[in-house]
């Protein structure tokens, strides 16, 4: 028996069990939720985005914050963090595409355009407050979600480096003391299937509840290769989560939770700029690639409350271990120019240890934070028809501490003064095998290293702001961080005479101001501007370079700035009536280059005319939804929603095109008791989109452009009690 089989009937025992204890009346909890559910006006939306020990009301925090509750993420289907990513102002929350899950998330303009594991994030994602360590294995299917929260500009402060552009925190469920049930199956056009369930409930009275979510997806591939008129893009997934909760009296609180996650299937569905047009869906392969990838996960989250400060400490320990081998045809043609497979291994532990409390007027948190991280990581390269084949890779063991303190001052009960300040500390150890013949074993991923280096980083983030709320429904706040980017190496370097690092840590200076206002308990604007000037920007450089396809370096190119402006809106003008908007604009420039951005052999004025990649000028929409009592104990809710994100170009040298997209979605569902039946689309007007638009040498027009999904119909039937 397989290993995902044994922990597949391991879970539905534990859900058998959790099942098998009385039913429980309706308590106050439950009683709450349906106030809310059925309140015409404006609900809270809770936020865990400040660490202050307790979850706060989003317009009380003095952040840019788009967050997403469990009933918004039912409402629009989400599927991954990239589901929403059209609807939150001035960010691209979307995958790179050379490998399948590999997330290369932009906010702000900041974003990165690799799939090199040793390449750090701007954007950072933490699951349960753990921070990630790789970008891999970060945009698979997402479920049993309590939230979701994109925090915009520099969060060096509370979470680190590698925030610069901002955060992506996702929440899951934690176990409850009274019985709960949340069963879900859909079929969309493809065909995929899914379903999944999460039981939860108490173990031992109020002492000990447990937890179980299980998630299964099997998609046939919604695309058709003209190679062999077969589908491409399918993959098989399971996902098995497990959690128990202690809370032996009102001041501690253990939870324990343990992840496991598996995926087969198809590599990505590459189309090829050269051979169709690119607002095609056509794919000619001939090599559908391939993808195995493997995560264990456990997190250790203890808070005690104490008389000190009326406060609450909190530790978060975790360990993951992700393997992610994948192939997959780079030159999207019917003949073999370019083969990749890449195989990565990866493995950390972070501990973070926090206080929160109050002293009179000052609000206190402060912390600890360590991580350690080895990645094993080894590609290769088929290339000339099968003639040649070349590998490399490289291995890095990375250690970092950090220590963190904020303190919010009451000067009044208007008028709140923020100070704080991080200092992390970073040393990577590398070895380095430049891509050549015989570099790598990717099957054992062991390679003959030409390179070896050690180096380390500092970086000090302060931060202070300002708020003045002068009513309940009013907060304005300004502030100014600094933020910064570890330095590293190249795990993918081509040319041994070239040094694959190290490159060095990139600088941020930032400025926000902010209003977060409601109007009459049925309207809530949010507005913020920003500015960012970074330092010393890290910038990785694709040349189309025969026959190996691109050439890669990586340097701190430039100096640039950023500002833009964005805006929220969400109106419920009378019961049932959700009217929700969004807008951004951001405008980005070089002011100090360092390297020859367009490779004509001389910096000039062309260099600084070119745009900054992953930068989307506009993006703007909105949604509506309209719910209401049909009779007989049915409710209906209907929703439509259109979002919009200008072009931007995928490098440097601006020679690759992100295309302009309109996502339109819909959806029409009926609820009766605690059945859910639900019809949907998404991707209405068919727009083809791509993460990646990188230039091949091998003919004219010649791109690697690996296709998201077009357009899909879904049906989905849940059940909660």
């Amino acid at each position: 028996m397989t290993k995902h089989y044994k922990l597949l009937l391991a879970s539905v025992g534990f859900a058998a069990l959790i099942a098998a204890t009385p039913a429980f009346a309706q308590d106050e909890e439950t009683a709450q939720d349906e106030a809310q559910q059925s309140s015409g006006g404006l609900t809270d939306i809770i936020v865990t985005a400040t660490k202050r020990g307790s979850a706060q009301n989003v317009q009380d925090v003095p952040i840019a914050i788009t967050a997403f509750g469990s009933t918004e993420l039912d409402s629009i289907h989400a599927r991954s963090i990239a589901s929403v990513s059209y609807a939150v102002p001035n960010a691209s929350l979307e995958s790179v595409g050379t490998t399948p899950g590999y997330a290369n998330f932009s906010i702000r303009g900041l974003g990165i355009n690799s799939s090199i594991p040793s390449i750090d994030p701007t954007v950072g994602v933490f699951v349960d407050g753990v921070y990630l360590g790789v970008s891999a294995g970060v945009l698979f299917d997402t479920f049993d979600l309590e939230g979701v929260e994109i925090l915009r500009g520099p969060q060096g402060l509370l979470f680190g480096r590698n925030v610069t552009g901002g955060a992506v925190l996702l929440r899951t469920t934690t176990p409850s003391n009274r019985f709960r049930l949340d069963a879900k199956a859909a079929l969309s056009t493809g065909l995929e299937k899914r379903a999944s369930i999460s039981v939860s409930g108490p173990l031992a009275g109020d002492v000990l509840s447990g937890k179980v979510a299980v998630y299964y997806n099997d998609d046939d591939g919604w695309f058709r290769n003209d190679f062999d008129g077969k589908k491409i893009g399918g993959s098989e997934t399971l996902i098995v989560r497990s959690a128990l909760r202690l809370q032996p009296n009102d001041s501690f609180d253990l939870v324990l939770r343990y992840e496991h996650g598996r995926i087969r299937g198809d590599g990505p569905a590459v189309t090829n700029h050269g051979l169709f047009p690119r607002d095609s869906f056509r794919v000619n392969q001939n090599f559908a690639g391939f993808v195995k990838t493997d995560w264990d996960q456990g997190i250790a989250e203890l808070n005690i409350d104490t008389a000190f400060g009326d406060g609450k400490i909190t530790n978060i320990a975790a360990v993951r271990a992700l393997s992610n081998d994948s192939g997959a045809d780079v030159d999207g043609s019917p003949v073999t120019s370019l083969h990749s497979r890449n195989n990565i291994d990866q493995w950390q532990f972070s501990n973070e240890l926090r206080y929160a409390g109050t002293f009179g007027a000052f609000d206190v948190t402060t912390g600890l934070f360590y991580f350690n991280q080895d990645i094993n990581y080894a590609e290769q390269r088929l290339l000339s028809g099968g003639a040649l084949t070349v590998s490399g890779g490289g291995r890095q063991k990375q250690r970092t501490g950090g220590v963190f303190a904020t303190v919010d001052w009451n000067l009044t009960d208007m008028l709140t003064l923020s100070v704080g300040a991080r200092y992390s500390a970073e040393e990577k150890d590398v070895q380095v095998r430049s891509i050549g013949v015989g570099g790598c074993n990717l099957d054992t991923l062991r390679c003959s290293y030409d390179f070896r280096d050690k180096d380390n980083w500092g970086g000090f983030t302060p931060r202070v702001g300002v708020q003045f709320k002068p009513s309940e429904d009013t907060l304005l706040y300004a502030s100014f961080a600094k933020g910064f980017r570890s330095g590293g190496y190249n795990f993918r370097n081509l040319n041994p005479n070239v040094a694959p690092g190290p490159f060095d840590q990139e600088k941020q200076d930032a400025y926000e101001i902010g209003l977060k206002q409601e109007v009459g308990g049925f309207a809530r604007i949010n507005l913020s501007g920003f500015y960012s000037r970074i330092n010393g920007t890290q910038r990785e450089f694709q040349a189309p370079f025969a026959p190996f396809g691109n050439f890669q370096i990586i340097t701190n190119a430039a100096d640039v700035s950023i500002k833009g402006i964005e805006g929220e809106l969400l109106l419920k003008p009378v019961a049932g009536l959700t009217i929700a908007g969004q807008f951004g604009y951001t405008k980005g420039k070089y002011e100090k280059i360092l390297f020859d951005l367009n490779a004509d052999g001389v910096i000039n004025d062309r260099d600084f005319a070119l745009k900054l990649p992953r930068l989307s000028p506009w993006s703007y929409g909105g949604s509506i939804t309209y719910a209401t009592a049909i009779g007989g104990d049915f409710d209906a809710e209907a929703r439509v929603g259109a979002n919009h994100r200008d072009a931007a170009f995928y490098n440097d040298q601006n020679t690759g095109l992100l295309r302009a997209a309109t996502m339109v979605d819909a959806s029409l569902a009926v609820t009766h008791g605690r059945v859910k039946l639900s019809v949907y689309g998404n991707n209405l007007l068919n727009e083809a989109t791509f993460g990646t638009e990188a230039p091949l040498p091998f003919f004219a027009g010649s791109t690697f452009s690996p296709l998201n999904k077009g357009r899909t119909y879904g049906v989905e039937v849940g059940y909660k009690f």
